[in-house]
């Protein structure tokens, strides 16, 4: 493969979890959609569960580890690999409560997994790299969310208005988040029941009968108990539901959660950058792995307010999601037809079609490529390129802030 050229086609890999749904990805990508199985991620980067193919022919990994200099030297130097993979998620049913660890702690958790003998296939295996996993997430769609603790204000009067959930009011005090989460996590299956059944034989007629809006925590509780609750045992993740923040964004915002934050997605589509990482610590409505002690050493116990992201100008046409993480920076482009705009990039870059067409043109070589709905291309360290709109049309760039600077 020729490496001087700066410019280079890029296919990502579908993830067919069983959350996903079955038609967004697909019309995006132009796939079969009677496939079925569920496409819940569309993955873009170098992680080597499922790197994208570069030109037709090489895995995106494999291309790095062989010419690192394509990252550029800030990159190179500073990470050693790609450091960010970005997604597009369609999410159908509700994600698992979940909290990503810091790197430190993701390193160290690896290593002792490892030296533990813990395949990294196994069920039980919580780290299955060794890196943090901090994300952003931009809203394709209406998106539903649950994100960070309530505040203490919001937590009391959410606990007080659910007489099955006043027995948590002396528990959490005037602001105790850690015995709050811990109680309800370490609780006996048998008083998990106790105290959910009597809320879920309330909400589950109103919620079959169209009677809970979505604004309301009881609508997801509701949900969930419906998609994961089992004969007998009712999932510890429905506490969370009430515990942590119900964020609503809309088309076009995006939000950033960090190591520590207890969050989880809800309901519709968005496109995601995270660092080049898989490792999860779950904390319910899932019927996979959840290692309560594991999981309370990375949670942070505090009061979150939400924050939703509209972006920051970075040229006419671009604007960037700037968030406190070194992995990755988020740039969405939108043109009306026959606008542009030029790009250098310093490390690799991708370059995702959402909507439209683009006309893409390598400057030191003139070469000239189309990009359509859907279709990606991999931008390498010194690659400048012009980008012309055959039409309206919107693309996500990913980047490294460590290297834009």
């Amino acid at each position: 493969m020729d490496i001087q050229n700066k410019l280079f086609d890029l296919e990502g890999r579908v993830q067919p979890y069983q959350w996903g749904g079955y038609t967004f990805i697909p019309a995006l990508l132009s796939l079969e959609e009677n496939t079925g199985k569920p496409a819940a991620e569309y993955w873009l980067g170098a992680h080597t569960q499922a790197p994208s193919i570069v030109n037709g022919a090489t895995p995106l990994d494999q291309l790095i580890q062989q010419h690192p200099q394509l990252l550029g030297q800030e990159v190179r130097t500073r990470f050693g690999r790609l450091p960010y993979l970005l997604k597009v998620l369609d999410v159908k049913d509700m994600l698992s409560i979940q909290v990503h660890p810091s790197r430190e702690n993701a390193r160290k958790g690896f290593a002792a997994e490892n030296e533990a003998g813990i395949s990294i296939t196994a069920s039980n295996r919580n780290y299955k790299d060794d890196n943090h996993k901090p994300e952003l997430a931009y809203a394709l769609s209406e998106f539903w969310l649950l994100h960070g603790f309530r505040s203490i204000a919001l937590m009391k009067e959410t606990l007080a208005a659910r007489k099955e959930l006043c027995f948590l009011l002396p528990v959490f005090g005037e602001g105790d988040y850690a015995n709050l989460y811990r109680t309800v996590m370490e609780m006996p299956e048998a008083e998990v029941v106790q105290h959910l059944q009597p809320l879920l034989d309330r909400i589950l007629p109103l919620y079959e009968a169209g009677d809970l809006p979505k604004s309301n925590p009881d609508f997801w509780a509701a949900r969930a108990a419906k998609t994961y609750n089992e004969p007998g045992r009712i999932d510890r993740g429905i506490f969370s539901i009430y515990l942590l923040n119900l964020v609503k964004m809309k088309k076009g915002q995006a939000i950033f959660q960090d190591a520590g934050l207890l969050h989880a997605y809800l309901e519709g589509q968005n496109v995601e950058i995270m660092a080049n990482s898989d490792n999860v610590l779950r904390g319910g409505l899932t019927p996979k792995h959840v290692d309560v002690p594991e999981l309370l050493k990375h949670v942070q116990f505090q009061e979150c307010i939400p924050n939703l992201l509209d972006g920051t100008p970075v040229q006419p046409h671009e604007k960037a999601f700037l968030t406190p993480a070194d992995d990755f920076e988020l740039h969405q482009i939108e043109l009306a037809e026959g606008e542009g705009l030029k790009l250098t990039a310093s490390t690799v870059e991708i370059l995702l079609v959402l909507e439209g067409t683009l006309e893409l043109t390598e400057q030191d070589s003139g070469f000239v490529h189309t990009c359509g709905k859907g279709q990606s291309v991999l931008l390498t360290a010194g690659g400048e390129i012009e980008i012309r709109a055959l039409g309206y049309s919107q693309a996500f760039l990913a980047t490294v802030p460590a290297a834009t600077k």
